[in-house]
């Protein structure tokens, strides 16, 4: 397991490596894409163009203008916006993670409860009306687009039914941990509600299948033929396996949204997380942000997927030798 493990993580490092490289050479490298007419502004002079490639480094060779870039990004951590003068890029990163990390775990913990116990329900139900009428409503939970859903929940709960229903919902934005417990989570029920729904039916649906398939398999007739109830050869034996598809599916999902794939949950309800930021310096073609927002995007992808790797060998030991 340790040898796995080691394996794996040597090869996140490397990925990530590559990612870094990647992403300077798209943005810092392309023909046309002159960072000092940026800084400097428009009908710059060349002299003052000259200044500037000389003070950011620009006028160096390239492997020496990644390796500037790379250490006042994670060394010195000093590195500063293009287009804010002054503002630096760890500290805009750093106030966002924790409104995109309550986001996306409280989120993750509504879909993967309700998407294992509405995949369960349906694969006892099979036969009888639970089954379709559990994965009709998985059908319209993936059919809703969060955009659509966010606007619609925000015209209910924040304007029509505002003062009756709901006037215990509070206004659009974030609320930190340090307001305390509730007022933190009365922020984001909404949005962890609105999001969950898209990825609880997909998870639903995904795991009734893979739960079926695993109930006509040799395992599990052998356990119905040792006298073990219907009900312990579905939790123990058939959600168990079906579980590693869940895992590696949960790990690709949770690292993409946490490195900004939530993007219109967060603009939709006034949350400044990281896919908000990410498109804000997107609009600003500001490549500092742009630079660190897809690097620390990748290192939670990358990161997540180590972790799947891991739990699917622990899962099924056959993985830890491939």
């Amino acid at each position: 397991m340790w040898r796995f493990a080691g394996r794996r993580a040597l090869a996140a490092v490397l990925v990530l490596f590559a990612i870094s490289v990647m992403v300077f050479l798209i943005f810092f490298a392309t023909p046309g894409a002159d960072p000092a007419a940026r800084i400097a502004g428009r009908n710059a002079s060349q002299e003052t163009l000259a200044q500037v490639r000389a003070s950011f480094g620009f006028d160096k060779p390239m492997y020496m203008q990644y390796g500037l870039m790379m250490r006042h990004l994670f060394i010195d951590r000093d590195l500063t916006s293009f287009v804010n003068r002054g503002s630096q890029v760890i500290p805009q990163i750093t106030q966002a993670i924790p409104v995109t990390l309550s986001l996306v775990i409280g989120a993750a913990v509504i879909w993967m409860v309700l998407g294992i116990i509405m995949g369960v329900a349906a694969t006892a139900g099979r036969g009888t009306a639970v089954d379709p009428i559990i994965m009709v409503f998985g059908v319209i939970g993936v059919s809703l687009p969060v955009y659509w859903l966010g606007e619609v929940v925000n015209l209910i709960t924040q304007s029509r039914l505002h003062d009756s229903w709901f006037a215990w919902v509070p206004p659009l934005g974030y609320a930190p941990l340090s307001d305390g417990v509730g007022t933190w989570a009365l922020h984001l029920v909404l949005p962890w509600m609105t999001l969950a729904v898209l990825y609880a039916g997909i998870y639903a649906r995904v795991l009734r299948s893979e739960m079926v398939g695993a109930m006509n398999e040799d395992y599990v007739r052998m356990a119905r033929a040792k006298g073990i109830g219907e009900g312990r050869v579905l939790i123990r034996h058939a959600l168990r396996t079906s579980l590693i598809v869940i895992v590696s599916l949960f790990g690709l999902d949770f690292g993409a949204l946490i490195g900004g794939a939530a993007l219109l949950t967060e603009v939709v309800f006034g949350l400044q997380g990281v896919g908000k930021l990410t498109y804000d310096s997107l609009q600003n073609f500001d490549l500092p942000v742009i630079l660190g927002c897809v690097l620390y995007a990748a290192f939670f992808v990358v990161v997540a997927n180590f972790i799947v790797d891991l739990a699917y060998a622990w899962l099924d030991p056959r993985v830890r030798h491939v």
